[in-house]
């Protein structure tokens, strides 16, 4: 069984290289990581304040019994619910998907949507050891949100060089991409290219910081700034333009 936070969609990706493209989104719980330096604040159902990333939802355990024990099967099921005419992208998100790696009705997911024609995104931190040695899983799209030092994760655990390499090396299109914002701008500077030089080259795309469109707004220019200095691609995050950080869109 896996423990799933929502399914939703029809909507659009937001970011990376795929946005704008029509998805529906399966976004599982837990997560290895907090990043309390991304500072959106939250209250627990208890009524706790703390501070994560804008998935705080499927990050934090004490949301879990808002998550679903869903098998493959019951997944499938559901996503064809909501599906369209056509067909439309996959997005496994969450939370941290690679913590059900191993788990068989994860692989078993994954191998239906690939061979039934589906394109299948991972939406990553790539900080977790995998292995790659079944054909389908070649075949995904690895979207690898990396951590940075404004996380406040330990670089041991959020930079993983034998993942981000082992992925870049057996799929196709997979890319790196990195959440800053303009304080950060010099340090992140810093901490990318380190990481470049330490994989196989990568394609990667910078986004603004913030889980409101004010506060994306306010990013935005430095960001893209940097992309243009760097070579990098900007990419901005549309569903957070949209509709700030409402689920399920």
């Amino acid at each position: 069984m896996l423990e799933i936070n929502e399914i939703f969609g029809p909507t659009i990706q937001g970011e990376g290289k795929l946005i704008g493209t029509p998805s529906i989104f399966i976004r599982v719980g837990k997560c290895n990581m907090k990043c309390e330096g991304f500072n959106v604040e939250y209250e627990t159902p208890s009524g706790i304040k703390k501070c994560s990333c804008d998935s705080y939802y499927a990050v934090d355990p004490a949301f879990k019994e808002q998550w679903h024990r869903m098998s493959c099967d019951d997944i499938i099921n559901k996503v064809k619910e909501l599906k369209p005419n056509y067909n439309v992208d996959i997005v496994i998100t969450g939370g941290e998907p690679l913590l059900y790696w191993q788990n068989e009705e994860f692989q078993s997911l994954l191998e239906y949507y690939i061979k039934n024609g589906y394109k299948i995104t991972i939406e990553t931190n790539a900080s977790l050891n995998i292995n790659l040695n079944k054909e389908y899983q070649k075949k995904i799209l690895f979207s690898m949100s990396v951590k940075l030092s404004n996380s406040l994760e330990p670089l041991k655990k959020r930079v993983n060089i034998d993942t981000l390499t082992q992925i870049l090396n057996n799929t196709k299109d997979s890319y790196l991409k990195f959440v800053i914002d303009k304080k950060f701008k010099i340090k992140a500077n810093e901490e990318i290219n380190s990481i470049l030089k330490q994989i196989p080259k990568a394609e990667v795309y910078l986004m603004p910081m913030g889980d409101t469109a004010k506060e994306i707004n306010q990013n935005s220019e430095t960001v893209i700034d940097m992309a243009i200095e760097n070579g990098f691609k900007y990419c901005d995050r549309l569903h957070i333009r949209v509709w700030d950080n409402k689920r399920g869109v």
